[in-house]
């Protein structure tokens, strides 16, 4: 998107949209640098312009809208001139949407201007040169040297700042989520990988074949189902963690090697616990241990209905009893980790995967 401002103090007014935009639409992926321009078709003050880079979940309608939000509560009135353009404190535009084309009264994607600007183009390739216009199929460099737009265009030597600074995670090598079943830990964990470029090492549940089984006939299937997963996170750990990627920032993983035992003794009887507690700990010793772990805590009631939601078959019989001690397991657990790696998030009356706000409210909580 590109960001636009001639009025007042036009770089706080770009710094303020930079902050709207993290906060309302997604993680900024790239800033560029801000340039001077002339205002383009009318009389009026210069701009400094720039381009961001975002990664959202929304969709291109729902973008727009919340950059509508975003330019009036910025001071943004549309006025209609003779020339069609008028002098404003803040002016945002979506460039490209992934390789969307659209066409619709309110909204064009790619923009339909973007190849005839120099200052959409200049900073834009310096985001990403070689993103492809979906239409014209040229890349951003090509069609800025084929542009017929020769306006003047400074690059400033003042930066705007990213947002994204504030929840700078690349300080932990390693951070668990962790939480009963139903709790949120995948969508959490893929989140902060993606907004992060963190590795992203999920469980493998969905290839255990004896966890059907299990939700059947417990008593039979206990034993090989937690000694099969035992075995499954000890090598997925072991090999995922220590071939750390040198491209990406940390490891966040979905679920912590003490899941192991936690499920076990609610499941297993004495004597099996016994034997597998053995195995565990003789395993457990070989695996890299994380810098901080987050326990998202959900209400029971509230388990049951994301259980209920996602509509996997063999969780059906999941009952009350059974989320109420994995949770007392938990908790157990955690009170014989060191309470400074330790993170509770109570996450019971808030949706961080829809609400942007409250999963910033989650990532603050887990760096406190």
């Amino acid at each position: 998107m590109s960001l636009g401002s001639n009025l007042g103090n036009r770089f706080e007014y770009l710094q303020q949209a930079v902050d709207a935009i993290f906060v309302e639409i997604g993680t900024l992926h790239k800033i560029s640098s801000v340039y001077e321009t002339p205002a383009m078709g009318f009389d009026g003050n210069a701009f400094l312009n720039c381009v961001l880079w975002v990664r959202s979940s929304l969709t291109a309608k729902q973008t727009l809208k919340a950059l509508q939000k975003i330019e009036k509560k910025l001071g943004r009135e549309r006025k209609k001139t003779l020339e069609g353009y008028a002098s404003r404190t803040i002016d945002i535009d979506i460039l490209l949407f992934n390789d969307e084309i659209l066409s619709e009264k309110e909204l064009e994607v790619p923009h339909p201007r973007m190849q005839e600007r120099t200052f959409v183009l200049q900073p834009l390739a310096e985001v990403n040169g070689q993103l492809v216009h979906p239409m014209l199929q040229q890349n951003v460099i090509k069609l800025l040297s084929q542009t017929k737009d020769k306006g003047s265009i400074t690059k400033q030597s003042k930066w705007l700042r990213n947002p994204k600074q504030d929840y700078d995670i690349s300080k932990l090598n390693y951070i668990a989520i962790e939480g009963n079943i139903g709790a949120g830990k995948t969508s959490l964990a893929t989140k902060i990988a993606a907004d992060f470029n963190a590795k992203l090492i999920l469980e493998r549940f969905k290839d255990n074949p004896f966890l059907p089984k299990f939700y059947e006939d417990q008593s039979r299937y206990a034993f090989p189902l937690e000694m099969s997963f035992l075995a499954d996170r000890y090598q997925q750990l072991l090999e995922d963690i220590t071939q750390f990627d040198l491209f990406q920032e940390c490891v966040v993983t979905d679920y912590d090697a003490y899941k192991s035992l936690i499920f076990a003794k609610v499941t297993l009887a004495d004597e099996e616990f016994n034997l597998y507690k053995k195995l565990f700990n003789l395993m457990h010793k070989e695996l890299p241990k994380p810098d901080v772990y987050v326990y998202l805590y959900q209400n029971t009631g509230r388990l049951l209905e994301n259980i209920q939601k996602r509509g996997r078959k063999y969780e059906k019989g999941i009952v009350p009893e059974y989320l109420n001690k994995i949770n007392e397991g938990y908790f157990e657990f955690i009170k014989t980790q060191p309470q400074e790696k330790v993170k509770i998030i109570d996450v019971s009356k808030i949706d961080f995967v829809k609400n942007r706000k409250e999963y910033l409210e989650v990532l603050k909580q887990l760096l406190s």
